[in-house]
């Protein structure tokens, strides 16, 4: 559970009146989180929980369901029928309140439509919470960093040793397949505890064109001239999240059209952190959606428009896609600002009939400055020569 002190914090921060919170059934995973409620509890009622700027929050729950929110601080009212919940919900009338609904970032729009038309004929102004969550959720403290820095440090090193299985294979005539090197890669993330939500992708050819490949049973075979793509993300339990992407040429020397697209990919990539740099020097803030949109106008300079299949990065936390900040100005505009322990993945991808590219990185910002996680980064594609 974020503790309350740090909910109200980060309320004020954004000069908000109060966060209100409500879920049914635990429907909203995202409430249940922050606020650390186990959904093996009954809730077949509606709550409310105000969180007040300053002062005890407020708990309004159902008279069937009175110990529901018991594990939260705060005042009580129980209510039985739909005239006493509005009665109840008259506290929040004149107040600005931050309330999960976004009309622009979906994930965060976790609210219920009945529930926002309750609070906002109560009387509240409903805004979106997503700066504050940003700042409750979407934030690194020094612990976080150590854990994000710990699992990115892992997943470099598995990279590069499923390279070299590659490599290997390849050396010794021996035929490998995409689902071989999944294998692997799953194995080495067990034996380093770290664990993921979704297996990493291992794509070869023209699967790499798909940027939600997931390989099916045994995969495709990984043959010379192909594009190989990997891309993983894991965390420690309890954890933060690391999110990586590489890319590889079966072979020594790779075309000049496939390299040319490498290096191009590679120069978007590059145009963020020292775009914040330079923002951060002059004294300006800046956001996700601004970021989003010059690695968009450098790619758009080598490749046609439909081969930009999705946004530059998202917010990482203890979720891979976390509360943060995403580097976003087209699927789902995040006009929200970079703050001291911003999170995110920084990862442009080009997708071809052919073959596709996806280089990735991760960025947090620590002392006023941006901070590339982990070993050192991809600069030019790996190679069946590369050591």
């Amino acid at each position: 559970m974020m503790s309350v002190p740090s909910i109200q914090k980060a309320i004020c921060g954004e000069r908000l009146d109060g966060w209100l919170f409500c879920n049914f059934a635990h429907r909203d995973r995202l409430t249940d989180e922050i606020l650390g409620l186990k959904a093996d509890h009954v809730s077949s009622r509606r709550w409310f929980y105000l969180v007040p700027s300053e002062g005890n929050p407020l708990k309004i729950v159902h008279a069937i369901e009175k110990g529901l929110l018991e594990s939260l601080p705060g005042d009580t009212v129980v209510y039985a029928s739909r005239a006493e919940l509005e009665s109840a919900l008259t506290v929040v009338a004149g107040k600005k309140l931050a309330v999960l609904v976004d009309p622009y970032i979906q994930v965060l729009s976790t609210m219920d439509a009945a529930s926002l038309a309750l609070a906002t004929a109560s009387g509240a102004e409903c805004v979106t919470a997503a700066p504050v969550i940003q700042r409750v959720k979407g934030i690194l403290d020094a612990r976080g960093i150590a854990s994000h820095e710990e699992a990115a440090g892992h997943l470099y090193r598995i990279v590069h040793e499923c390279w070299d299985m590659v490599r290997d294979a390849f050396a010794s005539g021996k035929a490998i397949r995409e689902g071989d090197v999944l294998a692997a890669m799953l194995d080495k993330l067990a034996a380093a505890g770290l664990v993921t939500d979704h297996p990493p992708i291992v794509a070869a050819g023209a699967a790499a064109g798909d940027p939600h490949y997931e390989v099916q049973g045994d995969g495709n075979p990984i043959l010379a001239g192909d594009v190989l793509q990997f891309d993983i993300w894991a965390k420690k339990p309890d954890g933060v999240f690391a999110d990586i992407s590489w890319v590889g040429y079966c072979g020594t020397t790779p075309p000049a059209e496939t390299a040319k697209r490498f290096s191009n990919l590679l120069a978007a990539r590059d145009v963020v952190k020292p775009a914040i740099e330079r923002a951060f020097a002059a004294g300006n803030p800046v956001t996700g959606s601004e970021l989003d949109a010059q690695v968009r106008a450098r790619l758009l300079e080598s490749f046609p428009p439909e081969a930009i299949r999705h946004r530059t990065g998202h917010g990482i936390d203890t979720d891979c896609h976390g509360s943060g900040v995403n580097l976003d100005s087209v699927e789902f505009p995040d006009r929200r600002l970079l703050l001291e322990g911003s999170c995110f993945s920084v990862e442009p991808g080009v997708y071809f009939e052919d073959c596709g590219f996806r280089t990735e990185i991760d960025i947090y910002i620590k002392d006023g400055r941006p901070v590339i996680s982990g070993a050192e980064i991809q600069r030019e594609l790996l190679t069946l020569s590369s050591v």
